[in-house]
């Protein structure tokens, strides 16, 4: 099997005539998207048309390319071919950034703008989204304060990002003696062996401290951009324009909040169980969070894992179950870890070839299957929009992460279902609680950081020793005591690629969302079986042309509502709960 992906369907090479026939096309369909925007005919309904005729075909030309080249640099950081084509691309597309805020502010004028979505199918087919553009246009800058910001982008916050990307995937670990890249190091952390966990923990916060400097200067500069833009934009806060673009109210948000404040106690039971189980009283020390539990220690080869999945996915779904087998088998997957490679794993949906990539970090444990699944859901939901046009094809944040959980959440709860040992079942329990508590402890822990950075930024810098204070700080309030206060690592906001994005600002609430979300649409699956499927396909498919909100109103769940957060925690309490039976028979 396969090894690294393929990427031959969408190009064999930035030289080749395929790719630079298309960089000619897209560069002249941009010179006359500029054109057109800078004369709009009075005739509303024929300009918003001409339009949006012309966005999909930028859609069609510059996604192929960008994909292309950001995959290829994601596995080889050191691709000066492929980091330079994005930097070309990222350039030519501010090029028309004056164009598209002329668009903005037109649709944002057009009184008439649902007559004319009445009126023309094709219009019609975009209503979301020309509704949507209507709503931001207030927020939309004179054209050319637009494209100032899109071309001063691609040397401020475009290339901080580059460089957290760079630094943190090509540092060397100095591990018992001899070299690792980050991500190899960091999978230590789920092995079974004690004093390699600690060992690693010990060399990857030596690791960090190499690059401390770099990143510091990238993280503060990207959050002091966005902030800055926020104030240009009077869009309110960073969290207030996140919500805004992920379409989901603060009042979704809260609710959520408010539900896993006062569950967090329940995560924190569970860690200390943990310590005990591994010989020691109080928190658990940080680099035993992944420790493997129980008879859950096998290790896995990359035909297990596909075994595994298409097995317990074909009798959910059989389209899925199809789908998993083609990802293996036409190569959709990089699997392993190497110096230069990007750490952690993602899903890149490749829509006009009908595909997806996926980037992981591969070392054989059960956690990597899982991870598998989380990632192949995302693959899944692309395959759900992939028949939408081009220009419908972009799900917000917090629903981005509903596919990819529910898929742990069908793999975690089958393989419980199927053990009959307590050892492998609490093995299993607690591999899953060791995830649930990652998107429910940490992933607060990461909200509450990247609060505190945005208002920090609006004062000062924020020099690394101070970072790690505000990460111990975030880590303290989200793992409580369930973790020992003095083993902790404060060096996360390095290594974690989420904060490091000048056009996407919290992307943690999402994961989140998902679990919880996800866990709601499971327990209506238990209930429903097959009749739940088409529903959630259909659910799937409109993440793209609805709000947050509605989409979930497609389930009939109420995402304001406190109690559904409640009722999803309460199955997660459940799980502690008979982990902490198994722990205290064992």
């Amino acid at each position: 099997m396969n090894k690294e992906w393929d990427l031959t369907p969408l190009y064999t090479g930035i030289d080749t005539a395929k790719f630079q026939d298309d960089l000619k096309a897209l560069t002249q369909t941009v010179a006359e998207y500029n054109s057109f925007a800078a004369a709009l005919p009075a005739d509303r309904g024929a300009a918003i048309h001409r339009a949006l005729e012309l966005q999909e075909q930028l859609a069609a030309l510059a996604a192929p390319m960008f994909v292309y080249a950001s995959l290829r640099s994601s596995v080889n950081t050191s691709d000066s071919e492929a980091l330079d084509t994005l930097s070309r691309l990222q350039k030519l597309m501010s090029d028309m950034s004056a164009a598209d805020a002329a668009v903005r502010a037109y649709v944002g004028k057009t009184a008439e703008l649902e007559d004319l979505i009445a009126a023309d199918p094709f219009l019609g087919d975009y209503a979301y989204l020309l509704r949507t553009m209507k709503d931001d246009a207030k927020y939309v800058l004179d054209e050319k304060v637009e494209e100032a910001l899109a071309k001063m982008n691609l040397s401020g916050g475009a290339a901080w990002e580059n460089l957290q990307s760079y630094l943190s995937s090509t540092v060397e670990a100095d591990y018992r003696g001899k070299k690792m890249n980050l991500s190899a190091v960091r999978n230590l952390a789920y092995d079974p062996d004690p004093a390699v966990r600690k060992d690693a923990y010990d060399a990857e916060v030596a690791c960090y401290d190499k690059i401390k400097d770099g990143v510091c200067f990238a993280l503060n500069s990207l959050k002091q951009q966005v902030t800055t833009e926020c104030e240009l934009r009077k869009g309110g806060s960073p969290l207030e324009m996140t919500l805004r673009a992920s379409r989901m109210q603060k009042t979704t948000l809260d609710a959520m909040i408010q539900a896993i404040e006062e569950y967090l106690p329940v995560f924190w039971k569970y860690l200390r169980a943990k310590a005990k189980m591994l010989g020691y009283e109080g928190g658990l020390k940080w680099w035993d969070l992944f420790a493997p539990m129980g008879k859950n220690t096998a290790s896995y080869t990359v035909e297990d894992a596909k075994a595994y999945l298409i097995d317990h996915f074909r009798p959910f779904a059989p389209d899925m179950a199809q789908m998993m087998e083609r990802a293996f088998d036409e190569a959709w997957i990089d699997f392993y870890p190497h110096p230069g490679k990007v750490g952690g794993a993602f899903c890149a949906n490749v829509p006009h070839i009908r595909q997806s990539r996926v980037l992981a970090n591969f070392d054989g444990s059960f956690s990597d299957i899982v991870t598998l699944a989380h990632e192949l859901g995302h693959a899944y939901h692309g395959m759900m929009i992939e028949t939408h046009r081009p220009l419908n094809l972009d799900y917000s944040m917090p629903v981005a992460e509903t596919a990819s959980t529910f898929n742990e959440t069908v793999v975690m709860n089958a393989a419980l279902d199927e053990a009959t040992d307590p050892e492998l079942k609490l093995g299993l329990l607690e591999s899953q609680l060791q995830d649930t508590t990652q998107i429910i402890c940490d992933i607060m822990s990461r909200y509450w950081f990247e609060t505190a950075v945005f208002e920090k930024a609006k004062e000062g810098f924020a020099f690394p020793d101070e970072l790690c204070q505000m990460m111990k700080e975030a880590q303290k309030r989200g793992y409580g005591d369930g973790l020992d206060p003095d083993t902790l690592n404060p060096f996360m906001w390095i290594c974690k690629g989420h904060y490091y994005s000048a056009r996407r600002s919290f992307y943690n609430f999402p994961y989140a969302f998902g679990g919880l979300f996800a866990a709601g649409l499971y327990a209506q699956y238990r209930k429903q079986g097959e009749a739940f499927l088409p529903k959630y396909r259909a659910l799937l498919r409109a993440t793209t042309v609805a709000s947050v909100e509605d989409v979930a109103k497609m389930a009939e769940i109420d995402l304001g509502d406190v109690n559904f957060w409640r009722s999803s925690l309460e199955i997660f309490k459940a799980r502690v709960e008979l982990f902490l039976e198994l722990a205290e028979a064992n």
